[in-house]
């Protein structure tokens, strides 16, 4: 999967680089004060696009945050655009200050991927979720229960990535896309899941323990 063990996402070369090449540029003219900006632009934008490794959750029945950030909202919703049915719903807000790459919360098949054009609204906003630009991922678990992972973009976010295609089986805790630059990750899951968040957490993706799936004995 693409940025696997690369300590910084490759989306993030080319504003890196140029930044860079313009900080470097700047310093060779004599221009001293810009040249300190555009480094410290050039270091935040290294800051921004990190991507440390993270260690899931050996549990099988384990969720695990797909973001970093701060919940925002939980709770039992009816969703209306892929699944057209209860779920419950947990979202976490990126701020620009947080990891921007997202993880996959619990493995699984990939079913569908959705894009829709939309908003660019603040994402911390619980209307960001129906109004702005999105990109969904459906998944199904091995005993065919599915969830829905969706990157939403934010005020400033204008380029939502994901990575992987239809038919792919993803791991929990892999990388699967980012979304630049400050952002909101909505979480559906079937309502007799388990979720063990409340809105104000601060969630580390990943790593922090979402809730628990419904065991695959007790589904039978």
């Amino acid at each position: 999967m693409t940025n696997h063990h690369q300590p910084v996402a490759k989306e993030g070369y080319l504003f890196i680089g140029l930044f860079g090449a313009a900080t470097l540029v700047l310093a060779l003219l004599g221009w001293t004060v810009p040249a300190f900006l555009l480094l410290a632009l050039t270091l935040f934008t290294v800051y921004f696009f990190r991507n440390p490794e993270r260690h899931a959750s050996q549990d099988p029945n384990a969720v695990i945050s797909p973001a970093d950030g701060r919940v925002v909202f939980v709770g039992e919703v009816e969703e209306t655009r892929f699944l057209h049915t209860r779920m419950l719903k947990v979202s976490v807000f990126m701020s620009v200050f947080n990891v921007h790459v997202n993880r996959v919360p619990f493995a699984g098949k990939v079913v569908d991927l959705f894009h829709e054009k939309g908003s660019f609204l603040n994402a911390a906003l619980d209307k960001a979720s129906e109004c702005n630009e999105c990109c969904g991922m459906l998944m199904e678990t091995s005993s065919g229960q599915r969830f829905l992972v969706v990157q939403v973009a934010g005020l400033i976010a204008r380029r939502i990535v994901c990575y992987p295609h239809i038919g792919m089986t993803l791991e929990k805790g892999m990388r699967y896309g980012l979304i630049r630059f400050g952002s909101r990750v909505d979480l559906y899951l079937p309502p007799n899941w388990q979720v063990n968040v409340r809105p104000g957490d601060k969630v580390v993706g990943g790593e922090t323990l979402i809730g628990y799936a419904e065991s695959e004995e007790s589904s039978v």
